[in-house]
């Protein structure tokens, strides 16, 4: 007897590839929306029924939710610096309202929605995080956080309004294998396992291999609340100690020199300048600043013991994302 598909957006993403690989694994008949214009690298080797969509085209996610079961909503414009917020606007709030909308309208049973801590409060202290701490938009820096934080706030309204049988989980910074664009955390694994970072700023960040959290999407599919929010993070490093992760693994030096922030603010400001003219992502921006001064460091608590999520240590997510930047060559052996 044929089952009901479960649909993931972003499979052709690093996260969404995961995810749908791991639903795979856990016996989903899985169908992928993809774009016309899609990087299908992702997509290699994984038995799924593709339908072609857009996040921005509302008829086209009608017509993928129907006849789902499931929806794992994981895509997103994922950039730090856009020339364009409204285009990231439209895919990140306005496609995702959109998709909500299509699954209720088509009877889906579940959503899990694939959001991100950045739409999470921080602690002025540095301590750890939870899905409680307080969060507004005013303190959400950059137009990706407040993409994915006006997101959120969205579904969460229609949970509490419409019914919306939605399922929220919260990313950290996954890293590992198939980062194909690749996502800015990837990038500096990969540039600091060339050898191409000579300094770094003080910062911190939360790490988790990208396969745990297609893991999470699972445990959430499988026991979360509705309406509740999880967050997929493993271990809160350093950036110095995640550069000496990256140097222990690729047998190279990490880079020693610390630099000030504020004194960085000129560069930005360049940088930010040839890239509206090049259309060249920068290398640094005044939002990559901005959230240098808060420390991204996450409590991954309430995940472990509702879901029984369990992660690798960070190491090992280090390891498998410098193996993969090697073998796809944008890492020297």
């Amino acid at each position: 007897m044929a089952t009901s598909p479960t649909l993931v957006t972003g499979a052709t993403g690093f996260v969404g590839s995961a995810v749908a690989r791991a639903l795979v694994r856990h016996g989903h008949d899985v169908r992928v929306l993809t774009r016309a214009r899609s990087d299908r690298r992702n997509l290699a080797g994984l038995v799924a029924q593709e339908v072609e969509g857009d996040l921005t085209d509302a008829a086209s996610l009608a017509r993928a939710v129907q006849g789902c079961r499931y929806v794992l909503h994981v895509a997103a414009d994922y950039r730090i610096w856009v020339p364009d917020p409204a285009a990231m606007l439209a895919a990140n709030v306005g496609g995702t309202v959109d998709l909500m909308r299509a699954a209720q309208a088509a009877g889906v049973e579940r959503i899990v929605y694939c959001s991100s801590v950045a739409a999470l409060g921080l602690h002025k202290d540095g301590t750890p995080a939870d899905e409680t701490s307080p969060v507004s938009e005013d303190t959400v820096v950059g137009i990706y956080k407040k993409s994915k934080y006006r997101a959120e706030q969205a579904v969460l309204a229609m949970v509490r309004d419409e019914g919306l049988p939605a399922v929220i989980v919260n990313p950290a910074a996954p890293v590992g294998p198939r980062d194909v664009k690749p996502t800015p955390t990837g990038r500096m694994i990969a540039d600091a396992a060339a050898g191409r970072l000579p300094a770094y700023v003080d910062t911190g960040l939360n790490l988790v291999h990208v396969d745990d959290v297609a893991e999470g999407h699972i445990l959430a599919l499988e026991r979360g609340r509705v309406g509740e929010r999880y967050i997929l993070g493993n271990e809160n490093l350093s950036l110095a100690q995640v550069f000496a992760l990256v140097a222990e693994v690729a047998g190279r030096k990490p880079p020693r020199i610390k630099l000030n922030r504020e004194l960085l603010w000129p560069l930005a400001l360049g940088c930010e300048a040839a890239a509206r003219l090049t259309g060249i992502t920068p290398l640094v921006t005044r939002d990559h600043l901005r959230m240098a001064r808060k420390t991204m460091f996450f409590s991954n608590a309430k995940a472990r013991a509702e879901l029984g999520f369990a992660p690798r240590p960070a190491r090992a997510a280090v390891a498998d994302a410098v193996a993969w930047f090697r073998a796809a060559g944008m890492v020297p052996a």
